[in-house]
């Protein structure tokens, strides 16, 4: 039935229409016994709005929009009978100065493949779905747990994640593609979530789905609704969560999308000091404007809820908290107070995380916020914005400048590894290595290392070995795991070639045996925002470059020693410092012959007391270290081993 209500308006109006996506757009109905479309469209300052298609061959003026009581909510609705599912529409919206604007549906759920621009009549209300028992056990998780699980993330651009050969077209895989080779991959190297770039509709490949146009659609790109949802039901069934780039800090100028929507500033800022963006070219939404906070906040609902996905990465959150970001003086607006934060953005955070979270346990929310606002994951009674998690990029860029480094001048940057544990609980955490760092110049993350080729994938590896180690949930970018040597770029698939090099299929087993480590043991996880999970053995072994550290499960039945050379010279006899007299299994090796290539393992030492023993054939996986009173690292106990150039051990204990 088509009637958008005073109710509906009420609560649009309100910014608590949390089911607005049922309401507008196009939907299909009955109406007086006849089978047909509601069509439903904001446009407060349009002098008339009308919707035409494929149902009455684009015929401009046939039919004209009501506009629905009370008419200063400014929506328009119509029912068509005869139009149906699969078919094209547009509105035209003549402005109060007679111009008219072919727009598409801002709420459409699925829109014509690019260049063209139509929105498509669809039905999201009946999907197939058979994750029943995940979407149960995600219900009944409480926050505490979702913190206490493990989270490594596998960030995917799926247009370039792998393509069809020798196609005409450009190959994409389609969602159901996706839905077999992405998720048996995934499960295989052992990540727990993907993370999707650029679902939602956009018209410009180059942008790589950060400037949206369509909020509430799937991409056309790689199928349709029912095929991006059979893509997320086949990754619960598999025990994946799905989580989705959402961008709600910008959109872009495109005359078909939100753009000056009824010929006015509709969705954005009026003034273009508050609703432009001047390095990116794009426009800001007014999150003063309760209408488009709805707008915002039901398509974060649709995913979540209809499309049953486990969170959103939220982007470029700090372009939204402050009024001056990326501008000169005179390009933006202070606030009320003087000051530059958008105190609108920062309650529109508060509102919809809360939100979010509150009707959808189980689920994360994330911001990708590059500076120092303090609690971005702080609870909002304590003033923070309750999000779930923030991108750790201040670890991010330490890490990246120091592995960049030849070795010798690494000791006298130690603190870029050490720091991030000086502020790692005053926020909930997630390491990434994004796709932002291996393009436009910056180098795949192999040719970031240093050296000849074989110490770029040693350098690689103990720098992987370091992020799995230390406290935070992780990502990583699609061809990292494997060492794509070129930068990424959407044009093409990764070369996946490279993987017939046993150097880089090396490197994806040593990931793929880090991220099952991880996912094996609570220790790694379990505690990852505070120091009951972590304590360091020697943080300032600078002129070594030897970095040694302990992470703990909370119950202390869990724990894990780390150590890891970043120096290509060999430790024959390093002795660390331990906390406790017990016997340390060797459970994790860079120089485990399947990760080096040699034949033959080399020979361990079982040491005694004194640091002094018999050469001692083991089986490789069992070797054990019996820890033996002799003070070192501060600590009373101790055990030695040998450390290899670039070497990483991990012992269990």
């Amino acid at each position: 039935m088509c009637n958008f209500t005073a109710m509906d308006c009420y609560l649009f109006g309100q910014a608590t229409h949390y089911d607005i996506y049922k309401k507008m757009g196009a939907h299909l109905a009955e109406q007086d016994g006849k089978k047909g479309v509601c069509f439903d469209v904001w446009a407060p300052h349009a002098k008339e709005v009308y919707v035409f298609g494929e149902f009455n061959d684009w015929n401009e003026t046939s039919h004209e929009m009501k506009r629905v009581e009370p008419e200063t909510m400014g929506v328009y609705e119509l029912f068509v009978p005869g139009a149906a599912k699969g078919q094209m529409y547009k509105f035209i919206i003549v402005t109060e100065h007679g111009d008219k604007l072919y727009k598409s549906d801002p709420y459409a759920n699925y829109a014509e493949l690019r260049p063209g621009t139509a929105s498509i009549i669809t039905d999201i209300d009946h999907f197939t779905w058979t994750d029943r028992e995940w979407m149960d056990k995600r219900a009944a998780m409480s926050e505490s747990e979702v913190y206490a699980s493990p989270m490594a993330i596998y960030e995917c651009h799926p247009g370039s994640w792998m393509r069809h050969p020798g196609r005409e077209d450009e190959g994409f895989y389609t969602y159901r593609d996706l839905a077999k080779s992405l998720v048996s991959y995934v499960k295989t190297m052992g990540y727990t979530h993907i993370e999707l770039m650029g679902i939602s509709e956009y018209p410009f490949d180059g942008s790589w789905g950060y400037q949206v146009t369509g909020y509430y659609a799937p991409t056309s790109r790689y199928g349709t609704p029912e095929d991006f949802a059979y893509l997320v039901d086949q990754c619960h069934k598999n025990n994946i969560g799905v989580i989705l780039d959402w961008v709600p800090a910008h959109f872009p100028k495109d005359a078909h999308g939100l753009a000056n929507f009824d010929g006015t500033a509709t969705y954005e800022y009026a003034d273009p000091r508050k609703g432009e963006h001047p390095d990116w070219g794009t426009k800001i939404f007014d999150y003063g404007k309760n209408e488009v906070k709805n707008f915002l906040i039901g398509s974060a609902l649709m995913w979540i809820e209809n499309y049953h996905v486990d969170g959103l990465r939220v982007d470029a959150v700090a372009s939204m908290l402050y009024l001056d970001y990326g501008k000169r003086d005179g390009q933006w607006v202070p606030n009320q107070f003087g000051g530059n934060k958008n105190l609108e953005a920062v309650e529109f955070f508060k509102h919809i995380n809360t939100l979010i979270l509150g009707r959808n346990h189980g689920t994360v929310m994330i911001a990708e916020e590059s500076t120092a606002w303090p609690k971005v994951t702080g609870k909002v009674e304590e003033d923070g914005l309750n999000f779930s998690y923030k991108w750790n990029m201040g670890w991010m860029h330490d890490f990246l400048d120091y592995m960049k480094l030849d070795p010798y001048f690494r000791k006298n940057n130690h603190n870029k590894m050490t720091f991030a544990m000086s502020y790692n609980e005053s926020e909930n955490y997630i390491l990434v290595l994004s796709h932002d760092e291996v393009v436009h110049l910056k180098c795949s993350m192999l040719n970031k290392m240093p050296g000849l080729e074989a110490d770029k994938f040693k350098n690689l590896m103990a720098g992987y070995a370091f992020m799995m180690g230390h406290c935070g949930k992780k990502l990583l970018f699609m061809g990292q795991e494997f060492a794509q040597k070129q930068e990424w770029s959407e044009e093409r698939e990764l070369d996946w070639y490279l993987l017939e090099n046993p150097e880089h299929k090396k490197i994806q087993n040593w990931v793929k045996e880090l991220l099952h480590l991880y996912r094996r043991n609570r220790c790694l996880y379990e505690l990852d925002s505070s120091w009951e999970g972590f304590e360091w053995i020697n943080a300032n072994d600078a002129d070594r470059s030897i970095f040694s550290f302990i992470r703990k499960s909370r119950d202390g039945k869990n724990n894990m020693l780390f150590v890891i050379n970043f120096t290509p010279v060999e430790r024959p006899d390093y002795r660390v410092g331990v906390p406790k007299h017990k016997t340390y299994q060797l459970v994790l090796d860079s120089e485990d012959p399947k990760f080096t290539g040699e034949k033959v393992a080399h020979e361990h030492v079982k040491r005694s007391s004194k640091g002094r023993g018999k050469a001692k054939k083991q089986s490789y996986k069992k070797l054990d270290y019996r820890a033996v009173k002799s003070e070192c690292d501060g600590r009373p106990f101790s055990f030695a081993y040998p450390l290899a150039p670039y070497g990483v051990a991990v012992f269990k204990y």
